[in-house]
């Protein structure tokens, strides 16, 4: 247990570097459409006057609920908002450490599948091969899923996609590679 203890450090470690990377560098714009500053300015201007009252949280504008609310979603323009009244820095230090702990914590959860099938994935490649099918599943589903299930374009789940994708299989793979004991031979 302790090397899997110190696995799912160095896989979240990993995973949290390869997160960086994706959404911490210039890389990132390519997950995001960009408006001009007069743009930015409106609609943060609308939301600070619309949304203030129920505050920070997830909206889907129109809400379609309603019969008028579900006119308004079929003609558009929709769109999910992720939302915080207060704003904080672009570059978070709290966000950051964050991250990190929920990246260990995703590792140790990738940690403890793999150890659940040592005996029958023995070696490297075999445990590999399941974390990167675990991986393709679970980005397809909950990243993909989310433009088949919403309408609201490819590009950015795309990225997310993949930066997930890479994130979980490397974190799996050191774990998977260095910090699984190999059973002995049958």
């Amino acid at each position: 247990m302790i090397r899997l203890g110190l696995g799912a450090i160095a896989g979240g470690i990993a995973q949290w570097l390869v997160g960086f990377i994706f959404w911490a560098t210039p890389l990132s714009g390519l997950a995001f459409k960009v408006a001009n500053e007069s743009e930015n300015a409106a609609v943060q201007a609308a939301l600070a006057q619309n949304l203030t009252r129920s505050g920070t949280g997830t909206y889907m504008v129109p809400w379609p609920n309603t019969a008028q609310g579900t006119t308004l979603y079929g003609q558009g323009p929709i769109a999910t908002i992720h939302y915080n009244s207060a704003g904080f820095p672009l570059v978070d230090a709290g966000s950051l450490f964050g991250g990190l702990t929920l990246s260990i914590i995703t590792a140790a959860l990738i940690g403890l599948a793999l150890w659940s099938v040592a005996g029958r994935a023995a070696s490297f490649a075999e445990r590999l091969k399941l974390v990167v099918l675990f991986a393709a599943a679970a980005v397809l589903y909950l990243d993909l899923g989310q433009p088949v299930f919403n309408h609201y374009g490819w590009g950015h789940f795309i990225y997310m996609a993949i930066g997930d994708f890479i994130g979980l299989v490397v974190a799996g793979a050191v774990i998977a590679r260095w910090f699984m004991a190999t059973p002995a031979p049958r």
